[in-house]
């Protein structure tokens, strides 16, 4: 497949372009600064700098693609809009070049639910982790609001707190409601099922939580 791939310098952006390689996807990653990418990875990517808050800007690196995945994020606590406004872009961009397929990385302690066990329910993810991260989560929110309502195919993958621990080919996934004791995933296995996913059309507008 062609994959346009966004937050390709993160942690999770890097695991996906080394999967992906491996697995024979053309991938065009899009960073704002291309030094970022491991020297090793450059030679078999293609690579476009672009400001992914800038539709005009991205529109040519996604025209083509099979599929388009966004690990952005941000490590800032405070306000922001990292998520918003690099998604309502994709979405712009997307829509003009007629490209469908779009999954995005979110984050499962954003939403509590009854796949949650008691404890994570109603203490661990109100009391201390939503009130924690509530500017990114709130940001996160938004740009699924903006997901949902667009005509585009979507899917969101929701992993739990993020490891920089390897692929372990066990992890856990669940449509539409989070994973109990589901408590980590690794970045590589949150790869793994990003991309196992592209080609699911079942998941399409759909929420799947992940978690190793």
């Amino acid at each position: 497949m062609k994959l346009a791939v966004f937050g390709a310098t993160g942690g999770t952006g890097l695991e996906l372009l080394r999967q992906g390689l491996d697995l024979a996807h053309e991938i065009t990653a899009v960073v704002r600064d291309a030094s970022r990418l491991p020297a090793e990875l450059r030679t078999r990517l293609d690579v476009v700098e672009a400001d992914v808050m800038n539709p005009d800007a991205i529109a040519t690196a996604v025209k083509g693609r099979d599929a388009v995945l966004s690990a952005m994020g941000t490590r800032e606590r405070g306000p922001t809009t990292v998520h918003t406004s690099s998604v309502a872009s994709i979405i712009e961009a997307m829509t003009r070049v007629g490209v469908r397929r779009v999954l995005t990385v979110g984050a499962s302690g954003m939403v509590t639910d009854e796949g949650d066990g008691p404890l994570t329910r109603y203490v661990l993810k109100p009391l201390i982790v939503q009130r924690l991260f509530r500017h990114a989560y709130a940001d996160m929110a938004a740009s699924e609001r903006l997901l949902r309502s667009s005509d585009l195919d979507w899917t969101i993958v929701r992993p739990s707190r993020l490891t920089d621990g390897g692929r372990t080919n066990r992890y856990r996934t669940a449509r539409d409601l989070n994973l109990r004791g589901g408590m980590n995933t690794t970045r590589a296995d949150l790869a793994d099922c990003v991309l196992e996913l592209i080609g699911d059309r079942t998941s399409v507008h759909h929420v799947v939580s992940v978690a190793t």
